[in-house]
């Protein structure tokens, strides 16, 4: 079989109702969302299972809820055998949290800890926003993000780039994406700017928590949101969680590193199929499966046959 990478969403994957069935269905998969609600102390399971979507969307509850599902997700996929071991892993902005969970690197109950956290402070140095760009080049948006004073926050795929910063400069930035021969602007539902300097005081606060927890080396290397490069050492991916948070997620660069290791099969390992849609605008050629195709062929290879 072909190289594998898995990987793993962040924010915006989530759905109200998202793991209910594969909790009801996999004792695994319940004891994960079990586990994250006594980390918690409250039942972030019900807010997942039942809603209401504006709390789970809030960024406080959002986190904790992808990383728990996506981990139920994977622990359910690994336990049927189905998982093929990856040559490399990677995560988008808050789903490298969730690759070094898989990784091996930290312990769950940490890991809802952080992301808990890391909400927490997002929302509480809440400041600008962000606005997503279809059909301009990184050169054409970088060239606007300097004239106004926003940054480049996440470059997810050719021609689909967002921008952060303060809102009227933000807003100045979407009139010129427009002006420019932009396709589609949009203002993202966040009450922050995530993945700029704006951002470098959460990364100071947290600093101290991830600094607290025991890292260990990954089953496979982690590539980095900040720079596509693969991280095995547990001091450079602490460094690399913390980065991450203040500077742009280079997801065109983090698949093609991929590529470069020979990865041509991917598996996204969580709530619904963003990531799939970036990485086959990545590399067209790639065969992509989500977490729940996977459960649903595994479901069909198990139930009883009738006699011919």
């Amino acid at each position: 079989m072909s190289a594998v990478a898995w990987v793993f969403p962040g924010q915006g994957s989530q759905r109200v109702g998202m793991g209910r069935e594969l909790a009801q269905r996999e004792p695994i998969a319940r004891e994960t969302f079990e586990t994250a609600d006594d980390v918690l102390g409250f039942p972030l399971s019900h807010l997942i299972f039942e809603g209401p979507e504006d709390e789970l969307a809030a960024t406080r509850n959002q986190q904790p809820a992808i990383l728990a599902t996506s981990i139920a997700y994977w622990r359910t996929l690994s336990q049927r055998g189905v998982l093929p071991p990856p040559v490399c892993l990677a995560g988008h902005s808050l789903g490298e949290y969730t690759a070094l969970v898989a990784a091996g690197s930290i312990d769950f109950t940490d890991a809802v800890r952080l992301v808990r956290r890391r909400g927490e402070l997002m929302e509480e140095h809440g400041l600008g926003g962000m606005v997503a760009v279809i059909g301009l080049d990184l050169e054409a948006l970088a060239a606007i993000a300097e004239e106004v004073g926003v940054e480049v926050a996440n470059i997810n795929a050719p021609g689909q780039i967002t921008l952060s910063g303060r809102s009227e400069p933000l807003e100045r930035a979407a009139e010129l994406a427009r002006q420019r021969g932009a396709r589609r602007v949009v203002r993202l539902p966040v009450n922050a700017a995530f993945h700029s300097s704006l951002m470098r005081p959460v990364a100071e606060a947290l600093r101290p928590l991830v600094e607290s927890i025991h890292i260990a080396p990954p089953i496979a290397p982690l590539l980095a949101n900040v720079d596509a490069r693969p991280l095995s050492d547990p001091n450079e991916l602490r460094e690399e969680l913390l980065a991450q948070i203040a500077a742009p997620v280079r997801w065109v660069d983090v698949i093609r590193a991929a590529a470069a290791r020979g990865v041509s099969h991917y598996y996204e390992l969580g709530p619904g199929r963003v990531l799939s849609g970036l990485i086959s605008r990545i590399e067209p050629g790639a065969v992509i499966e989500t977490a729940e195709d996977m459960l649903a062929r595994v479901a069909v290879s198990t139930e009883p046959q009738g006699e011919a």
